[in-house]
């Protein structure tokens, strides 16, 4: 019997053996990689959800609007949110409930707590709310800038007229000034930043050619503070001999105005 069991037979399982630990690996392999596969696929998802999709609990809210521009509006009582609905007010934007006594209901957003998305809005009225909002279509942010894209603009400090290479060519940066009116070449009224020096000494102006509804908003929201930050796009330099004339240095497209 044990002459059964020679060098052929034992060849021959040696190779099944092999055989079997190689299909054996394969399989451990392939459940491993699905495993990675599956909570990668579920974080990208999830990372697309929180694109538009409010945080879970509703909130509520209750006070008199301070400032409200575009789809967002300011309400002391939900200290330290921007609220922003989807949509129009009675086919009218934020502005119509400056001033108003208002009850707001919902949540904070996922990809940016300081945004608060309204669910509904209710004004009072002869002592009685009414309801002029309810959103019933998905949440995109209209000109919002967050807090990580805000650290991409690059701080300027422009120091003279004359110095042209402080701004050229500079892109998205930001610069600290007050808001104003300027005269343009045509006769009419046009927004600008007035830029100081540190003595408050004048230095120029940046001529505002557009503004988002966000930058607006915020410009309203700060109005009890003289001089903030402008996130602009940085556009054309003023000929060299208007400027010396004007101080108007450079044209720009305003994005975003913040305290920092």
């Amino acid at each position: 019997m044990n002459l059964l069991k020679g060098p052929r037979m034992e060849g021959r399982t040696k190779s099944q053996m092999i055989i079997r630990l190689t299909l054996l690996s394969l399989l451990a392999l392939t459940v491993a990689v699905a495993g990675m596969a599956f909570p990668l696929e579920a974080a990208q998802s999830s990372a697309q959800e929180q694109e538009v999709a409010p945080a879970g609990g509703v909130n509520e809210y209750e006070g008199i609007v301070k400032a409200g521009l575009g789809n967002y509006f300011y309400l002391p009582a939900a200290k330290g949110f921007d609220i922003y609905f989807q949509g129009k007010i009675e086919g009218q934007d934020a502005s119509v409930l400056a001033g108003k006594e208002v009850k707001v209901k919902g949540a904070l957003l996922k990809e940016d707590p300081s945004v608060f998305v309204a669910e509904s809005i209710d004004i009072k009225e002869g002592g009685q709310y009414r309801n002029v909002f309810t959103r019933t279509e998905e949440v995109v942010l209209k000109d919002h800038i967050s807090m990580r894209d805000r650290q991409g603009f690059l701080a300027l400090n422009i120091t003279s007229a004359d110095k042209s290479q402080e701004w050229e060519g500079k892109g998205k940066a930001k610069i600290y000034g007050a808001w104003t009116q300027v005269k343009t070449a045509d006769g009419k009224e046009g927004d600008a930043i007035a830029l100081t020096d540190d003595e408050g000494k004048a230095i120029g102006k940046v001529l505002v050619d557009t503004e988002t509804d966000y930058a607006r908003y915020y410009i309203k929201k700060l109005s009890l503070f003289n001089k903030f930050w402008f996130y602009i796009t940085v556009k054309d330099t003023v000929d060299v001999k208007i400027r010396r004339k004007t101080r108007d240095l450079f044209h720009a497209d305003l994005i975003f105005a913040g305290l920092y």
